[in-house]
């Protein structure tokens, strides 16, 4: 009531709700009523697999904006001490089994993503879905969004030979991961970075994403749960 005694304040408010802005008088906030869901992409694959390069590229090809939010971005918001044993282990330092900490972090993402996508936002998300609490997740919170999920592949004699050479990877975590981050191999597209430079792997998401909407999800949906996809 008191924006609309203010003719500059009631402007903005009319202006607001044309842009189907809408304030939420429970939490003093705004939320985008009318606002498309944003496109998200999950980049999954081992440690070393060469997802970083693949999400820089695709920001650079991508006209639009796509925010950076996955796995790495979130392990380096912690305190500096949980990136070294003994805390490492808590967080995702056995490489195939995550900690408490670790779990926390990983949901809580999830969580921070599906906003970002439904507040009309473009997410790039690299992952490493070692968990199968986190591919139920994944599958539940994202199959209703668009969401494109990539298999980022590489044959595990050229990730040792990479983790090899970079002194910021754990040796063997490549191995340890390799059998088990795949899930059911369910993907809208696989790419294999010992054959492709990131630039062209963007190439190829960007063509997937141009030729039509995503189904792996919604694929996992019906074979995980037994539900008909929409």
């Amino acid at each position: 009531m008191l924006a609309r005694s203010n003719p500059a304040l009631a402007q903005a408010f009319a202006s607001q709700e044309e842009m189907g802005v809408v304030f939420d008088g429970l939490t003093g906030g705004t939320s985008l009523e009318h606002q498309s869901n944003g496109s998200i992409i999950i980049l999954n694959g081992t440690s070393s697999s060469g997802k970083t390069s693949i999400l820089k590229a695709l920001q650079e090809l991508m006209e639009k904006p796509f925010l950076e939010a996955g796995i790495d971005k979130f392990i380096w918001m912690l305190p500096e001490r949980y990136l070294e044993r003994p805390l490492w282990d808590d967080v995702l330092g056995l490489a195939v089994q995550a900690g408490e900490v670790g779990n926390q972090l990983v949901f809580g993402m999830h969580r921070a993503v599906e906003t970002l996508g439904r507040a009309g936002l473009n997410v790039l998300v690299d992952h490493v879905l070692v968990e199968d609490s986190w591919w139920r997740d994944v599958v539940i919170r994202f199959s209703s969004l668009p969401t494109y999920l990539v298999a980022v592949f590489c044959p595990l004699e050229v990730l040792e030979k990479r983790e090899r050479a970079r002194r910021n990877r754990t040796l063997g975590q490549a191995r340890a991961q390799f059998e088990r981050v795949h899930g059911l191999g369910i993907y809208d597209l696989v790419v294999d970075t010992s054959l492709l430079s990131p630039q062209d792997c963007a190439l190829q998401i960007q063509a997937r994403m141009l030729a039509g909407p995503p189904t792996a999800l919604q694929e996992l949906k019906h074979t995980l749960t037994g539900s008909k996809s929409q």
